[in-house]
């Protein structure tokens, strides 16, 4: 079991940044691939970034590349996306995700999740 707990979502005009954390506990990430996802309401949960195990190998939507950044930190068991350059486009509640599977950027991949925490962008 691992369970995940994201922070760091809140309410930011456009052009603004914020960076979330998701906080790993019940077993430790190191061998975990991590990923964000987020959703908006009406509309189905997407794919946003992932992280290896390693940290060596990422991927990223085509709508957040360059503006949003994945990291992860194995000794703190946490994941973070530092999202730049936000636009009212990105509001949605974000999801962490982890997968003992392959890498890649299907939700099918993740078997675990976070509840989320909501980023709300404004004009």
């Amino acid at each position: 079991q691992v369970q995940l707990v994201e922070s760091g979502g809140g309410l930011v005009q456009a052009g603004g940044s914020l960076r979330l954390s998701c906080a790993a506990s019940g077993r430790t990430m190191r061998n975990y691939s991590m990923g964000w996802f987020r959703q908006a309401p009406g509309k189905e949960r997407e794919f946003v970034a992932a992280d290896s195990w390693a940290g060596i190998r990422t991927l990223y939507a085509e709508s957040v590349k360059g503006r949003f950044t994945i990291s992860r930190d194995n000794a703190k068991n946490t994941v973070y996306l530092q999202m730049n350059s936000l636009k009212p486009e990105d509001t949605a509640g974000y999801y962490c995700a982890a997968s003992a599977a392959v890498f890649t950027s299907s939700p099918l991949q993740f078997g675990y999740w976070g509840q989320g925490t909501q980023v709300t962008v404004s004009s």
